[in-house]
């Protein structure tokens, strides 16, 4: 031990522990004496045999006293105790001693053993003594290689040792039935597993003289399967039950009046009882009768008690030809003649089961099966017993088939088994036979046979609450036979109550995992003469059965004494059974078969110990010093001679006089106790600490049985949620209960070891503890707040009044007016005030310790926490009861909505302290503050506002708002007002924290180990929430989910629509990303100056923006047109004077306030300018239609603005500083240089050219030369050497239109392809057009400027007929003939081919509403033939086609020819969508008109003039049979972008003609 801990030790005062006192068995009035020659040595643990005695020290030595004939002569007696020095160096962790053997476990998991081996206790071959520590080697044959057991226990008995292994299966060795073996060769001195219990998982071990015990913790629960419910003959149930104070009995013991009629002369009955009990084996059972021709129980008895290990055949399927051992048993070589045997035996319906039963083992190679054969005895009584047994005792329900008095079929069997004789079955060999053991030597088989005809059936108690079930992994279902519990039963059991169901604690994995598990049961086996085994006889057993009877009893430790053993619980009750001669079991009750309850007057027993004819118990003492009681032999100092026995047992009072006793230790002559002085007063708070815990959990375990399961088997216990409720609660008690229970038992195994403070449990697994506490405060107080303990009061008043003193007590409350609602309060809030208790004790034990060592630290910490979780607990019981107080004083119909369990009342302004703003004179507005949300009532009303997404905001004083807070919801902004600045501070404080612990969820949890006030922030404005929009049009009934900055949804989130919609992605001030665009001046990356925003939704805005909102004078246009003027204050809010114009013209002039869609409070006045207009002159027009062109783009960012260091950038590339100022010269050589270089660049890597950028960049570098007059070849070298440069972003002006159609890309298309900014990108291109002329007329100087003319050359092309008058002319319309100059011509073909997708999808946007219109014209005139679409539109006969031609022949026109008339015209029309320019549109149109022409002189054959009057319905006819579907956009964009000068001119009026078709198509009258 390093000097540290050494130090740490003594201050707890280690040296005065472990003191050992012994003293003479047998009398009541000892003086224990302190064994001498320790030398102040701490003993841990201790074990005694008859006449001696083992001790293991701190430091993992063992000493012997007392009479150790192995090692010196027999009589000799060795007082003082002597190192066992073959142990040393191997640091021993446990110790054991049987009557006259021992043995010892090191810290690795190796067993030692020495003493008598006659009986090879000792696992020693042909040595009856061992007088050294000889190691035992125990290996596992299963595992391949061997691999070594590691032993963690072992227990001795007189003949016999039991080891448990690190794995918790259990291995003996030595003599006897005692061994749980199947085997009847002995000794047995290689260490075997006891096979019954593999898989299981064995807590504890002991042994008595000839029995054995080991503690078993129960399977998981599993589920249920169907069964028959009624008998196939008689159709009584087949399961009947009964209902206990605290459990359900449910027996399945019909005896069937059919199957029972069974006389004593019908010696050739058979009955088949194969049973096997490995997981995963099968057990299958019918019995056969000669008078009846079907199997007699098979159709309501699973026969084959399986709890019972049948020692029949064993056939493994590793080695089938080995030979088979039985006991006195039918031995068959193989499966083939046990099944030949079987055939013989039964009908059919057996023959399927044991096919069934047999073929199934392959699939389990690793299983074995276990088949055994009852043989009939000899005629007479035991047949019929056997018979009526077998229809009787057999049970089926629940899972291990046992009796609590178990004179079953299997132990009759075993009787038989040693007194029968062979069988004269054909076929069979006569089995050896090994004579019965001892406790069969009285010839007790009457007293078998009247137990079992008592009526002592095998009924199995199941007990619901213990579901367990363990065969139904192993049980092969019959037909017909029960396999387990029926789901109506169970619906019968748990009716709306669910009565013990709902108590079944909940038991928590993590909990069974590090503290000892009360989930147990006993199984015992060996010799069973005085009833030790507690099965309710005296039969041996020679594997391990449970002891049904102590199921759901809680064992924690199990003591043997000679030929009797006790169980010690949880709740410190001891139950004993076994002999009684001497008064050992501490009761006087019989029969001793069975665990009866010890009666101790102690306050509570917490260490037993079983001595050869006595007991001793240690129980808790009013002042937490432990008592020492005794029950056995009396002998009395006057008269030697004269026995009698203890009563009950007696309190040894010398034993409190020496000190705290830690353990006890019984054997044959001696009884020892483990002492530990109370230093520091540390022992004593240890004891203090158990004690207590032990004591509170018996009175939590009374509560749930005394008063909490009744209250659940009440009837009318409310609604379904009350119900729920209370169920939680319960459960959450349950487990509380449950995990008090384990920590009482591992405070007292704590108390029996080092005794060192950093382990104990509530400061090792504190969080458990604190854990449960909070889950069980947070169910009741939500049943507190549901008004569950005053709902639970009216159908509780009987039980409640009838039980009023049992209430009290367990209260503590002696207060004789105390209501029931408050006692029941008083019960169930009761367990909180034992965390005051755990931090006072660690409070007290820290105190033991220097103030700097780490254990001072550690408990005081823990202290802490429990006091702070305790402060924590109690808040949140008076913010239940203050909401209790609450709901009882609120308006009833609301209460019923508004109430929930985990809902708490903060504060609420029933006392007129905050009013709304605004709020009208008469109306009533009340708010409420709740953890989780803020509700706004009104006279009926209410409306619930989620914390989550609620912000808060105190408003400041100079806006005039005094003591204003504004909160702010995704769909709703109002303003509180309170009355003072006080109220609200206190409402601000209030609603932020609540918001704060809402949005982190911590209500429920403290910080353990810091301060219970922890101190609060400000809820943050961005924040992860989900919300469901109940108001909002577009997104109403919608749920979102995601990220949301003051109100709106704001970063990553998914939108899911109730219609299936769902939109997943980044979102932006309460639209989704893209779900806005500004277009304007920015300034340090925030939107600052003139801009304009669009919205996927169609929403305009243009106006000024101030650090990214919107900020005064400004226009809002909506999708329908609605028009907002005036001033803003912040996104979308409107705020001051302003002009709302609806769409119909109508228009409201005032002061406006509010969020644009949600509500705008207006004062002003209303006009309606058309009221007086004449219905007729109305116009068609939408009024605001013209409006809003007009106005539109006023408040914007200027085009020419836009973009402007684009154009420097491109300007500074050619050399100069500013537009047009700089050396042209230089700026050819820049270009040069540029391209150049980039060549240059790019020649190392071919690929990223291709062979025509690369042609392109050569012809480049030749800068073209112009001398001379400007000619048109010159404009046209100059158009070509634009187009060239404009395809490689290497030069400045390739560079310059590739970031100008990015950026009108980027700004245009998605949320920009807003119909409200076409005008804007119109006007955009033209500033592009204008500011790019000025960089070509730099580089070019002599191209005249814009709207000059080139004059054509001489040789004038050939003239050509004007199209409306005879004469032939060049260019009538120009003033004089040459060629017109323009930004326009020159431009257009290089720009807007890149441009125009974002573009001509704006067009189409803007004119989709007159498009429809237009377009369902066209589709409707285009099902007439041509010529009665020719006469519609009213064209003059003699233009009419006569002849057309179709796929190249000539026909004439009929009465039913389709699209067939001026079709070359109408093919040439339709080129219009494919191209992109104005002018090349213009040209398409031109076209069209002379293939017009030319189709009319052909059918006239003669020269003719149009008038327009002729013309009109000619093209009409063509328009409308070229369908072009974008018409209304082509003619806009001809419209808008145009050259100037030609709009007066031929084309123009061709445009102009094409116009007036779109528009009188869309006016067209069907007649």
């Amino acid at each position: 031990m390093d000097s540290q801990e050494r130090s740490s030790e003594e201050a707890e005062g280690a040296k005065e522990r472990g003191l050992v006192y012994v003293w003479k068995a047998g009398s009541c009035s000892v003086t224990p004496e302190r064994l001498p020659g320790l030398s102040g040595k701490t003993v841990l643990q201790a074990a005694l045999g008859i006449h001696h005695g083992l001790l293991l020290t701190e430091g993992g030595e063992v000493y012997s006293f007392g009479k150790l004939p192995w090692r010196s002569r027999p009589e000799e007696c060795v007082n003082s105790p002597v190192l066992e020095n073959t142990l040393l160096g191997h640091r021993i962790i446990t110790v054991a001693a049987g009557s006259f053997h021992n043995g010892a476990v090191t810290e690795s998991g190796v067993v030692y053993m020495w003493g008598d081996n006659s009986a090879g206790q000792c696992a020693v071959t042909n040595q009856p003594c061992v007088p050294e520590p000889q190691l035992v080697s125990i290996c596992d044959s299963e595992t391949s290689p061997l691999l070594s057991v590691r032993i963690l226990q072992l227990a001795c008995g007189e003949e016999h040792t039991l080891a448990l292994s690190l794995s918790r299966e259990i291995w003996a060795w030595g003599s006897g039935c005692q061994l749980g073996l199947i085997t009847t060769t002995f000794p047995v001195t290689k260490p075997q597993k006891v096979e019954h219990l593999a898989g299981r998982v064995v807590l504890q071990i002991a042994c008595g003289a000839y029995h054995s015990l080991a503690l078993v913790q129960c399977l998981p629960v599993q589920e249920m399967k169907p069964i028959p419910e009624r008998c196939n003959h008689c159709s009584q149930p087949l399961i009947t039950m009964t209902d206990k104070e605290d459990h359900v009995i449910i027996s399945d013991s019909h005896c069937c009046p059919l199957g029972v009629a069974l006389s004593d002369n019908q010696p050739e009955n058979h009955v088949f009882c194969p049973s096997s009990d490995t997981p995963g084996g099968k057990s299958v059972t019918a019995g056969q009768s000669e008078d009846f021709q079907k199997p007699l129980v098979e159709q309501h008895r699973l026969v084959g008690l399986e709890s019972e290990r049948p020692s029949g055949l064993s056939s493994s399927n590793g080695r089938e030809d080995s030979g088979i051992s039985s006991l006195g048993n039918t031995l068959f070589s193989d499966k083939k003649e046990v099944k030949e045997y079987l055939i013989g035996l039964s009908d059919s319906s057996l023959k399927e089961s044991l096919n069934k039963n047999i073929c199934t083992e392959p699939e389990q190679p690793s299983q074995e099966e276990q088949l055994s054969a009852c043989i009939p005895g000899p005629p007479g009584s035991s047949t019929s017993t056997l018979n009526s047994l077998v229809a009787s005792c057999a049970s089926a329900v629940g899972v291990r088939v046992a009796a609590t008095y178990e004179a079953g079929a299997l132990s009759l069997k075993k009787v038989m088994n040693f007194y029968g004789t062979s069988s004269s079955e054909p076929g069979s060999q006569s089995g050896s036979r090994s004579p019965g053991p001892e406790a069969l030597k009285d010839s007790r088989e009457e007293q078998v046979r009247l137990e079992s005809m008592q009526g002592k059936k095998s009924s199995s108690l199941v007990d619901i609450r213990e579901e367990e079930s363990e065969g139904g992994s192993r049980r092969l279902s019959l037909p017909g036979l029960l396999s387990q519990v029926s789901p109506r039963l169970l619906r019968k059991v748990g009716r709306a109550k669910m009565r013990t169901v709902a108590l079944t604690p909940t038991y928590s994995g993590e909990a069974d995992a590090l503290l000892p598990s009360l989930r147990t049961e006993v199984w015992t086996w060996g010799k069973g003469k005085e009833g030790q085994l507690g099965h309710g006889d005296v039969l041996p057993r020679l594997q391990p059965l449970c002891v049904k009877s102590l199921d759901g009893k809680e064992v924690i430790h199990l003591s043997a004494g000679g030929h009797h053993s006790l169980a010690l619980t949880a709740k410190s009750q001891v139950y004993s059974w076994g002999s009684n001669i001497s008064g050992q079991l501490g009761h006087l009750n019989s029969p001793t078969t069975v665990p009866r309850l010890a009666k101790v007057c102690g306050d509570g027993i917490w260490t037993t110990a079983a001595g050869l004819d006595y007991s001793l118990f240690l129980a808790d003492e009013k002042d937490f010093q432990p008592g020492l009681y005794y029950c056995g032999q009396e002998t009395t100092e006057n008269n030697l001679n004269e026995n009698s026995c203890t009563k009950s047992p007696v309190l040894l009072v010398a034993c409190s006089k020496i000190g705290y006793i830690s353990n006890v230790i019984a054997g044959g002559d001696n009884c020892l106790a483990l002492v530990d002085k109370n230093v520091m007063g540390y022992i004593a708070s240890l004891h203090e600490l158990a004690a207590t815990e032990r004591r509170f959990y018996f009175k939590l375990s009374e509560i749930k049985s005394q008063v909490l399961r009744p209250l659940l088997g009440l009837d009318n216990l409310g609604n379904a949620n009350t119900i729920q409720l209370l169920q939680e609660m319960a459960s959450r008690f349950s487990k509380l209960c449950y995990l008090i229970g384990q920590h009482g038992a591992s405070l007292s195994s704590f108390l029996h070891g080092v005794k060192e403070a950093r382990s104990l449990a509530i400061l090792k697994h504190s969080s458990l503890f604190l854990d449960s506490y909070t889950e069980y405060c947070t169910s009741v107080t939500n049943f507190l707040v549901m008004g569950g303990f005053m709902l639970l009061a009216k159908p509780a008043i009987d039980f409640l009044s009838k039980n009023q003193e049992l209430l009290q007590k367990l209260s503590e409350k002696n207060d004789e007016n105390l209501q029931l609602v408050e006692v029941l309060n008083a019960l169930f809030f009761m367990p909180f005030g034992r965390l005051h208790n755990y931090a006072r004790t660690l409070l007290k034990l820290a105190t033991c310790f220097e103030v700097a060592s780490p254990e001072y630290q550690k408990l005081q910490d823990s202290s802490s926490c429990y006091e702070n979780l305790a402060v924590h607990l109690s808040r949140k019981m008076k913010e239940a009861e203050y909401t209790l107080g609450f709901w009882k004083t609120f308006p009833g119909k609301m209460t019923d909505s508004l109430r929930k369990p985990e809902r708490r009342l903060i504060c609420e302004s029933s006392n007129r302290g905050l009013s709304l703003q605004h709020a009208g004179r008469f109306s009533v507005n009340w708010f409420i503050l709740f953890n989780d949300a803020l509700v706004h009532a009104q006279f009926s009303t209410h409306h619930i506002f989620p914390l989550s997404t609620l912000w808060v905001e105190a408003l400041s004083e100079e806006a005039g708002n005094v003591n204003g807070l504004k909160i702010t919801t995704p769909e709703e902004q109002f303003v509180l007002v309170s009355s003072t600045p006080q109220e609200k501070t206190k409402w601000l404080r209030a609603i932020s924290q609540a918001v704060d612990q809402a949005l982190r969820g911590t209500s429920d949890m403290i910080l353990y180990g810091a301060g219970g006030n922890v101190p609060r922030q400000e809820p943050p404005i961005s924040r992860s929430a989900k919300y469901t929009f109940y108001k909002d049009p577009r997104f109403k009934d919608a749920v979102y989910d995601g990220r949301w900055l003051s109100g709106k949804p704001h970063g990553r989130g998914i939108l899911k629509w109730a219609d299936g919609r769902m939109y997943s992605g980044t979102f932006r001030t309460g639209l989704e990303d893209g779900g806005e665009k500004y277009m304007g001046m920015w300034q340090d990356d925030l939107c600052q100056g003139n801009g304009v925003v669009v919205t996927q939704f169609g929403l305009y805005y243009e106006g000024a923006f101030s650090t990214n909102k919107m900020m005064g004078t400004g226009i809002l246009l909506s999708e329908d047109d609605t028009v907002y003027e005036g001033e803003f204050s912040d996104n979308w809010t409107l705020s001051g004077k302003g002009t709302l114009t609806l769409p119909n013209g109508d228009y409201i002039e005032g002061l406006f306030s509010g969020e644009w869609g949600s509500g705008i409070k207006i004062t002003g006045t209303y006009f309606k300018p058309s009221l007086y207009e004449n219905e007729k002159d109305k116009p068609k027009a939408l009024p605001t239609g013209h409006f809003i062109r007009r106005k539109l783009g006023i408040l914007a960012v200027s085009p020419d603005e836009k973009w402007k260091a684009v154009f420097e950038e491109c300007w500074n590339q050619l050399g100069c500083e500013s537009p047009g100022q700089g050396d042209r010269w230089k700026a050819w050589d820049n270009i040069a240089v540029a391209l150049t270089t980039n060549r240059r660049q790019h020649k190392d890597s071919p690929e990223l050219l291709s062979r025509s950028h690369t042609q392109t960049l050569e012809s480049l570098e030749f800068i073209p030369q112009h001398i001379g007059a400007f000619t048109l070849e010159k404009y046209e070298n100059i158009k070509k050497y634009l187009i060239k440069a404009c395809d490689t972003p290497l030069h400045p002006l390739g560079k310059l239109v590739e970031t100008l159609v990015a950026v009108y890309r980027m700004t245009y298309v998605g949320v920009g392809a807003n119909r409200r900014l076409l005008q804007e990108a119109v006007r955009e291109i033209k500033s592009y057009l204008k500011r790019i002329f000025q960089l070509v007329r730099f580089l070019f100087p002599d191209l005249p400027e814009e709207g000059s003319t080139i004059p054509f050359l001489t040789t004038e092309p050939k003239g050509r007929r004007s199209f409306c008058s005879g004469k032939s002319d060049s260019r009538s319309e120009s003033p004089e003939p040459g060629y017109v100059v323009t930004s326009f011509g020159l431009l257009l073909p290089v720009l807007l081919p890149r441009l125009y997708p974002p573009l001509f999808m704006l067009y189409a946007l803007d004119n989709e509403r007159e498009e429809d219109i237009y377009w369902e014209c066209v589709l409707r005139l285009n099902k007439q033939t041509d010529m009665a679409l020719l006469s519609f539109l009213g064209v003059q006969a003699k233009f009419w086609p006569g002849t057309v031609s179709i796929l190249g022949e000539s026909r004439k026109v009929s009465s039913n020819t389709k699209d067939a008339c001026f079709a070359s015209a109408v093919e040439c029309l339709q080129q219009i969508s494919t191209t992109f320019t104005p002018a090349d549109k213009l040209k398409v149109i031109q076209q069209t008109f002379e293939e017009i022409s030319q189709s009319v002189l052909e059918t006239l054959q003669e020269d003719f003039l149009w008038s327009m009057d002729d013309l009109f319905p000619v093209f009409l006819y063509v328009v409308l049979r070229a369908r072009i579907r974008n018409l209304g956009s082509e003619v806009h964009l001809i419209e808008d972008l145009m050259d100037p000068y030609l709009q007066h001119g031929e084309q123009g009026i061709m445009f102009t003609t094409l116009k007036a078709c779109y528009y009188q198509i869309q006016h067209e009258k069907l007649t």
